[in-house]
């Protein structure tokens, strides 16, 4: 049986169609319309680092330019529609998908017990009592409000105090629930007190054949096309030979079927695709042309080698790279013009002088960097600026790069 086979331009746009960059930045960006959007993405990750803005905010922002940090607190603290846990990193999800995270608590509880064990060494299973308890009689707490009489070390996640690694192992095990951040730092509640009871775990939830089929179905519809490896990746819960064995069957029903893709090199590869979903390829439109600053974060190209195949972009962050060793900046954003990604940027906040700085901007190397792309950068960055509460930007002297 012949495979049906996707040019690139037609792989690309439904890779984006899938990831809300294929239409205009445009829309509501609070209440329903924000729950809706996280929903279609399948999760945000959070991420502390604040050079601009962080790395949730400016996911969002760069689909919906309308949209303000208040507005993820808000349909995240106060109207509980989103919970934080763990996919390949922390993120917010939406509350509709927990009872399917039964399975992640089961699986996280058995892996890091041990772990936590060699990383942060013996003592915080004793403490498991202790948290809970101190929970139910003074409500939530952070890290740094249990465990102050405890010898703490130099410092660091390594050295983590016996009561703040029960903390964490009792939410990753799910006894616990965050309830929200103050000052990026995690507040824990007790789950009963968070999660409505029609969530957790009871007789009607979801078996793990059941969430396993869930998430490879969801990892799918999320991603266009993927490996079965790409769909165990997507939320880091499934193991590979389980969305392996959830895909053999999913094609033999005829739910799904193998489709080649062709690479930014020409060369092709093997996924698996909906046939619904290769039969609307020819009918999406074409992505709007305006420059967009993406998140290092952004789901998009959160997986790196998949993000180099589509686009022929090589991406890697480069904050844990000691600054001699770094090839272009502590924290470079890329940037996306219509169904291509351009090229990259290192900028940030001044906000003592309330300027957005930028340091550097290096092109693609296939990329002419022309007046109307640069104008296009320049109202894109006017926008960005704004939306991280700064006046105007600023360009470094020497600050467009050859291409590496």
């Amino acid at each position: 049986m012949a495979v049906a086979r996707l040019d690139n331009r037609a792989a690309r746009k439904l890779f984006l169609q899938r990831h809300a960059l294929l239409e205009p930045p445009s829309g509501a960006a609070n209440g329903d319309a924000l729950a809706e959007l996280i929903t279609r993405l399948g999760f945000v990750q959070l991420d502390s680092i604040n050079t601009v803005a962080r790395a949730h905010d400016m996911i969002l922002y760069s689909r919906r330019p309308r949209y303000r940090p208040s507005a993820l607190k808000s349909l995240y603290e106060r109207d509980q529609r989103l919970f934080e846990h763990w996919t390949h990193d922390a993120a917010v999800v939406p509350m509709a998908f927990y009872p399917h995270w039964h399975l992640r608590f089961q699986r996280d509880a058995a892996v890091l017990r041990q772990r936590y064990r060699n990383w942060h060494r013996d003592g915080y299973e004793a403490k498991f009592q202790h948290v809970l308890d101190h929970i139910r009689d003074h409500g939530p707490v952070s890290s740094s409000d249990v465990g102050r009489d405890e010898k703490k070390g130099t410092g660091g996640w390594w050295d983590w105090h016996p009561s703040k690694t029960a903390l964490e192992y009792l939410w990753r095990s799910g006894a616990l629930a965050v309830v929200g951040r103050r000052g990026f730092q995690k507040q824990y509640d007790l789950t009963e007190r968070v999660i409505d009871q029609q969530l957790l775990p009871g007789e009607q939830s979801p078996d793990p054949q059941e969430s396993i089929d869930w998430l490879c179905d969801n990892a799918l519809d999320r991603l266009g096309f993927a490996t079965s490896g790409e769909l165990a990746a997507f939320w880091a819960t499934a193991t590979p030979a389980e969305c392996a064995a959830w895909c053999k069957r999913a094609q033999a029903d005829g739910r799904i079927e193998a489709v080649d893709i062709e690479l930014a090199d020409g060369r092709c590869r093997r996924v698996f695709a909906r046939p619904e979903a290769l039969d609307t390829v020819a009918d999406l439109p074409d992505p709007p042309g305006r420059m967009r600053v993406l998140s290092p974060f952004d789901p998009a190209l959160r997986d790196r080698k998949r993000a180099e195949g589509l686009f022929g972009f090589h991406y890697r962050i480069e904050v844990f790279t000691p600054a001699p060793k770094r090839r272009y900046g502590y924290y470079v954003f890329p940037l996306m013009e219509k169904a291509r990604l351009i090229g990259r940027i290192d900028m940030k906040a001044q906000r003592q002088t309330g300027v957005l700085q930028v340091t550097a901007v290096w092109p693609e190397p296939a990329v002419r960097w022309s007046s109307a792309r640069q104008s296009r950068l320049e109202a894109e960055l006017d926008r960005v600026a704004r939306f991280a509460g700064l006046d105007r930007v600023a360009f470094a002297q020497g600050w467009l790069r050859e291409p590496q």
